[in-house]
């Protein structure tokens, strides 16, 4: 489904099913050198058993036309937008790491129109390395490389991730050549990983939403580590709000290498009002 958001024409993935804003809604949104393919398990579902489903391409990356977001904040307006061009009052929203950070500063700011808020790979501060944001502005294919590595605790994800047979790695490497190509003006990769890095209003976020909270945590991600994830976790609930936690044994790609796991531990979150 497109929807005309700032001007741009905007993909949204609906599951597969019609847009109907009278229903419950979840807004997923992607991370760094993503598309809302990788939400392809959680979205399905979830537009199956009663909820509309928005899993978003962010401005200029893949279907979606625009500018592409050079910080978080800049980021969580577009999410406003977004909610506002498809006329949904209120809504989940969903965010894999940099969408993580996107998904909190846009809670922060929507207050009560936001129901739930669940956070997969975050962390805070989201600070990436020197050598990481040197080689996706200069050598993106090879940090391309670097951040599948790193972000994999496997090469053989359970086959419900993306069907049997599936190569994990292999797909996500040709989703993020297809992200690059897809945006011949800005490099989406430095571009977002630089957003990440300079995002500094976590703390104040994450004491401003309104809303119950889930952090899904892989056990052994090294981007965005679990105890990187702490500080912010600490802050939620000294700021009294309602807060579950789920670890996952994976890496940085809870949703394809947990997809079951990463999706239950959703489902009955989203199932309490």
């Amino acid at each position: 489904m497109y929807l005309q958001v700032n001007g741009h024409n905007t993909y949204c993935y609906t599951g597969g099913k019609p847009f109907d804003a009278a229903k419950p809604s979840v807004v997923f949104i992607h991370g760094v050198i993503n598309d809302h393919s990788v939400w392809a398990l959680q979205s399905r579902y979830l537009a199956n058993h009663g909820w509309n489903v928005l899993a978003v391409d962010l401005p200029g990356h893949c279907k979606s036309g625009g500018e592409a977001p050079a910080s978080v904040e800049e980021a969580a307006e577009f999410v406003i937008a977004l909610l506002d061009a498809a006329g949904v009052q209120r809504a989940a929203l969903v965010g894999h790491s940099w969408g993580s950070l996107i998904a909190l500063e846009a809670a922060s700011r929507l207050k009560e129109r936001v129901s739930h808020l669940v956070l997969v790979g975050t962390a805070y501060p989201m600070k990436v390395s020197q050598v990481l944001l040197d080689a996706a502005l200069n050598e993106p294919l090879k940090a391309l490389t670097m951040v599948n590595v790193f972000s994999r605790s496997t090469l053989a994800a359970p086959p419900s991730a993306l069907g049997p047979g599936t190569w994990v790695y292999g797909a996500s490497m040709a989703l993020g050549r297809r992200v690059l190509a897809s945006n011949t003006k800005a490099n989406v990769f430095h571009r977002g990983f630089k957003a990440c890095d300079s995002y500094a209003n976590g703390d104040n976020a994450i004491a401003q939403i309104t809303c119950p909270v889930l952090f899904v945590l892989g056990a052994q991600d090294q981007m965005t580590q679990a105890k990187a994830a702490q500080p912010l976790i600490a802050k939620a609930q000294a700021s009294g709000k309602t807060v579950q936690l789920v670890s996952v044994p994976v890496g940085h790609h809870q949703m394809t290498e947990a997809p079951e796991e990463t999706l239950f531990a959703m489902r009955d979150f989203l199932k309490n009002p």
